[in-house]
């Protein structure tokens, strides 16, 4: 479960072992901490992937997807509302516009904590959000379904669809402000802590300085294509997190049983994850996913069975896990993710 030797991991690691897990159980009935997120951000962490100059890593990919697993498999949780600042960074790392020099810094440092509103683009030609331009700027009008890490992010990217079909992602300040209303957090069966609110916007004006990206409907679906059809590290991070469950148990051959075709599944999901064209072999991905689910399933199901009764309890690691891993079915699930993963399901 390792790969190349980097110094973030051991970072990553010990933050798991010292604070996230033995305080998941808490986090998970009473909300994810500040102070859990300013050791992340004290630990460089939030910068795995952000450019060397900019005060980041600067690590590769696999590095960034370990540590993600690290955390999520800890307290899946604290993992959610921090993975959302990783899709800001890249794409500022990419950008050439001037928002970049304003914050890629404070981002790739920990100063500043971002989260993502841009999950409901996804549902085009439905466009929930609206972007005009308006008085050398952009108002945003619509409904964020769904918006983690209020109340804990500094700063929100932000995304809209245009009238000529053009995907706006600007930065926004993620507090309430005229046009910006949120809702209560949601409760919800697995990662409530994560502090999940709904967005309204009623002519939030973001000026053009705040823009990180202008592109095509078409062009922004092509390039996505892959963070949903490609299985989430957290996906593993959770099933590991149960088969050690099973081995404290005493189970150890039904965890052993279990954790060879994982290791085999992940290994295949992160070779094809480095592929050249991110956005071929698609089938492909897709089977792999839904084969990570059922492994997933089966550990998280595994390490409730073999608590009994004793796994009811909510402070319990097995059915929190068992949560988690039912919340990973659908976090980020698009229409062409839920058509391969039920197809799959109905072959049983």
């Amino acid at each position: 479960m390792t790969t190349a030797p980097h110094p973030l991991l051991p970072t990553a690691r010990a933050l798991a072992d010292d604070l996230l897990a033995p305080h998941a159980a808490r986090v998970d009935q009473e909300g994810v901490p500040a102070s859990h997120l300013n050791a992340i951000r004290r630990s460089g962490l939030l910068g795995v992937s952000a450019p060397k100059e900019y005060g980041g890593a600067g690590a590769p990919d696999a590095v960034a997807r370990e540590v993600q697993e690290i955390l999520a498999g800890a307290c899946c949780s604290t993992w959610f509302v921090q993975t959302q600042h990783h899709s800001p960074v890249r794409l500022l790392a990419q950008s050439a516009l001037p928002v970049r020099e304003r914050l890629l810094g404070p981002l790739a440092t920990g100063e500043l904590l971002a989260g993502i509103a841009f999950a409901h683009v996804r549902a085009f030609p439905r466009v929930p959000v609206r972007a005009t331009a308006e008085r050398g700027g952009w108002r945003f009008d619509g409904r964020v379904p769904w918006y983690t890490g209020w109340g804990l992010n500094d700063v929100m990217l932000l995304a809209g669809v245009s009238e000529a079909d053009e995907v706006v992602f600007a930065f926004a300040e993620a507090r309430e402000q005229p046009g910006l209303r949120a809702s209560e957090p949601m409760r919800l069966a697995a990662l409530t802590a994560a502090r999940t609110v709904s967005l309204s916007l009623d002519g939030l004006w973001l000026p053009d300085d705040a823009v990180v990206l202008r592109t095509p409907q078409e062009e922004f679906a092509l390039v996505d294509q892959p963070r949903n059809t490609n299985a989430s590290p957290a996906v593993f991070g959770v099933a590991y997190a149960a088969l050690q469950v099973l081995e404290d148990a005493g189970e150890r051959e039904t965890a052993a049983a279990l954790r060879g075709p994982l290791d085999e599944v992940r290994g295949q999901v992160y070779h094809l994850a480095e592929h050249p064209v991110p956005y071929e072999r698609v089938t492909e991905r897709l089977a792999l996913k839904t084969r990570s689910y059922d492994l997933m399933r089966a550990a998280t199901t595994a390490a409730v069975v073999a608590g009994g009764g004793r796994a009811m309890g909510l402070d319990g690691t097995a059915q929190r896990l068992f949560r988690e891993g039912m919340f990973l079915l659908v976090q980020g699930q698009t229409a062409q993710v839920r058509r391969a993963h039920l197809d799959a399901l109905a072959e049983i």
